[in-house]
């Protein structure tokens, strides 16, 4: 009887994670108190009761928010926009794989800079700068990233926003998993540290529900009126129904508990990985040691043979092609999203990859 395969892809939330009561609740109470605005087309910009939410959260103009159905298809929106064929952009190595792929759509032309220890090196960043034109963005993921799980330092982070302003490029902050930190200190986000300087993107896909599609983006001034004009040529409006009830469970006051249910079902699957690959994978690469967020990545020791992704399902296993994650075509690098496993079925997938890595 063949395995039933144990999937290293997607980073999905569980579907037990879904505060489905509370959600129940919430599109009731928004359909009988709002129904006859959130049923109808609205602004292109999102619900603006949401708007106005995220705008005081981070102490900005309602005019600089932009929600739509996911933060993915608001850097498309962006990037649509704001880049011209040619335009360069930065980005980390590994990276998350569609940013590329939107990047690449939009004909700008990439410059990478590969991650050491899970940090950006500041001197090759530097060096680049000085010797050619710098880039339109710069697109990073400092908390938690997806797919390497690594933490941007604070100093980093200074040095990233100093050199964003000497030189005039946009550091684009994509920012989904910042609110599920397991342990450790919370850092500044660039975006509080240069309000005027950062694009910051975020989304409650990872925070309650990817169903309801509501991701947004904190805009420069310069930029919002142009991409929220584009947004609205686009569809017209996204959908105001769920957004409002994301607001509306906002408003009820449930989301940091529900963040805290996350955490307690999210830190001991994160545990049981990091646990497992030191007890069976020490001799077979590195990988980072994540404080929070939904991945761990895996760096294929040079003593190991490449392996062919073709071949992990005959050990039971689905993985993502680690080379998407880069403009370089690299072949040793595994993501390991941990949160939609359970720590049972953890366990039987890392020795299932050392099988996988020893064929």
């Amino acid at each position: 009887m063949e395995k039933d395969i144990i999937a290293f892809t997607r980073g999905v939330p569980p579907s037990e994670s879904f505060p489905l009561e509370s959600l129940i609740t919430c599109a009731q109470q928004v359909i009988h108190v709002d129904g006859a605005r959130i049923l109808q087309y609205g602004s292109g910009a999102g619900y603006h009761p949401l708007c106005d939410h995220i705008a005081a959260q981070y102490q900005v103009q309602a005019d600089r928010v932009l929600i739509g159905q996911g933060s993915l298809q608001l850097l498309d929106h962006l990037c649509r926009v704001m880049l011209k064929q040619g335009d360069r952009v930065f980005i980390e190595q590994p990276t998350y794989d569609r940013t590329i792929t939107l990047f690449k759509r939009a004909g700008a032309e990439l410059v990478g800079f590969h991650l050491i220890d899970g940090q950006t090196d500041i001197d090759q960043i530097k060096n680049v700068l000085a010797q050619s034109p710098p880039p339109r963005f710069f697109y990073v993921i400092p908390d938690f990233q997806n797919p390497g799980g690594s933490t941007m330092s604070l100093d980093n982070r200074r040095e990233l926003v100093a050199l964003s302003q000497h030189f005039g490029f946009t550091i684009i902050e994509d920012s989904p998993y910042r609110q599920l930190r397991y342990s450790g200190q919370q850092i500044p986000s660039l975006f509080e540290l240069a309000p005027e300087d950062v694009i910051h993107m975020s989304s409650f896909s990872k925070l309650i529900s990817p169903g309801l599609r509501t991701g947004y983006m904190i805009l420069n001034n310069g930029m919002a009126e142009d991409v929220i004009r584009f947004a609205t040529d686009t569809y017209i409006s996204p959908s105001m129904l769920d957004q409002a009830i994301v607001h509306e469970f906002l408003q009820m006051g449930l989301l940091n508990d529900h963040i805290n249910n996350l955490k307690s079902i999210f830190f001991p699957r994160l545990q049981a990985l990091l646990k497992t690959l030191e007890e069976s994978l020490f001799e077979f690469g590195v990988w980072t040691k994540p404080q929070g967020g939904y991945y761990v990545g895996f760096f294929i020791g040079q003593q190991v043979k490449t392996p062919q992704l073709s071949n992990a399902g005959k050990f039971g296993l689905a993985l993502t092609d680690g080379s998407g994650f880069f403009i370089d075509d690299n072949q040793r690098f595994l993501r390991l999203p941990f949160c939609a496993l359970s720590e049972k079925t953890i366990v039987e997938g890392v020795h299932r990859l050392r099988n996988y890595l020893t064929s």
